[in-house]
């Protein structure tokens, strides 16, 4: 057994204050607002899991909605008055504190770095390999919450 020295209790706490300052720092990624409007939600969910506004800058949504002729290989087009109104709400709800390009912003949520972070090469591996799962951007697969916008460790 070990004995917990004052050293070794103030490395311990002064630890276990790393973990949860770093907790912080990815906490927009451990629980966040879920999707609330009813337009947005019905469109996207037609297709995937709805993924909350604040997974991604605005740059990002920017450019998704721009692009939804070749939505990831889909064509996902919606008729003017949809996309402005999913824009206005995916704009309101962005993640302000990602960095991305603005000339060329990070599309995919699997690419930020907080992402990879949380998810190494044995969490990709483990979706891979369950088809239920199928692939790490089915935060659903693993997060039984994540549409409810809790990211937590199911």
């Amino acid at each position: 057994m070990t004995r917990l020295t004052p050293f070794r209790i103030f490395t311990t706490a002064a630890g276990l204050g790393a973990i949860l300052a770093a907790s912080v720092t990815i906490a927009d990624a451990a629980r966040l607002s879920p999707v609330s409007d009813k337009i947005t939600k019905t469109e996207c969910s037609a297709c995937h899991m709805v993924y909350p506004p604040g997974l991604l800058p605005k740059a990002s949504w920017k450019k998704i909605l721009n692009t939804l002729s070749d939505h990831f290989g889909e064509d996902a087009s919606l008729d003017a008055k949809t996309t402005a109104h999913i824009r206005n709400y995916l704009m309101s709800h962005a993640n302000t504190r990602l960095k991305t390009k603005a000339s060329n912003p990070t599309l995919r949520i699997t690419d930020f770095y907080w992402f990879n972070r949380q998810h190494g090469s044995r969490a990709r591996a483990y979706a891979k390999s369950h088809k239920s799962i199928g692939t790490i951007s089915n935060c659903a697969g693993c997060h039984r919450s994540a549409e409810r916008g809790v990211f937590g460790d199911d």
